[in-house]
């Protein structure tokens, strides 16, 4: 085994498929238990087994990430089950595809919202308790859009361009 997450709590968003959930089971195999997130909990049935098959302890959270009072709801929820947030993972995304020129205001704000906005206040959130304590991981799913760009993907790349921004900001003021 090459690495051992004993007695941790890791906070995966987006975990109810693809990279998501491979990092909740990856997690959760190394010894972690899993808070993890989708739009539906119940979606959740599958990594649940896995991760309780795994040993782990496991609770699925439902959140609309487009919608800052479940954002709210999220985060109160995960901080009402009482542990200590050892490693976040916002993993969670959405995308539009439309050419620029017809990419939308909603299409525009809800995207933003979804992909960096409820992510940034989420790590906000749950970092905290991690700077007091003055240890914690922080993971964000960016993209190679963002350092390339993208054809009518204008919003998701932005957004995911920004979490490369929020990566190396909050890096510079949590690290040390």
């Amino acid at each position: 085994q090459l690495f051992d997450l004993t007695g941790r709590t890791a906070v995966v968003t987006g975990a109810s498929r693809g990279i998501g959930a491979a990092l909740a089971k990856g997690l959760a195999d190394a010894g972690a238990d899993i808070v993890a997130s989708a739009r539906d909990a119940g979606s959740l049935a599958d990594l649940e087994k896995q991760v309780t098959g795994a040993g782990r302890e496991f609770h699925g959270l439902a959140v609309d990430l487009s919608e800052p009072h479940s954002v709210d709801a999220f985060i109160s929820d995960v901080q009402s089950l009482g542990a200590e947030v050892d490693i976040l993972v916002n993993n969670a995304g959405s995308i539009e595809r439309a050419p620029a020129v017809e990419h939308t205001d909603e299409q525009w704000d809800r995207i933003l919202g979804v992909d960096l906005t409820s992510q940034f206040r989420i790590t906000r959130e749950l970092g905290r308790d991690m700077v007091r304590r003055g240890r914690g991981r922080v993971i964000f799913t960016a993209s190679l859009l963002s350092l390339q760009g993208g054809v009518n993907v204008v919003s998701y790349t932005a957004a995911k361009s920004g979490l490369l921004g929020l990566t190396r900001a909050l890096a510079n003021e949590w690290a040390p």
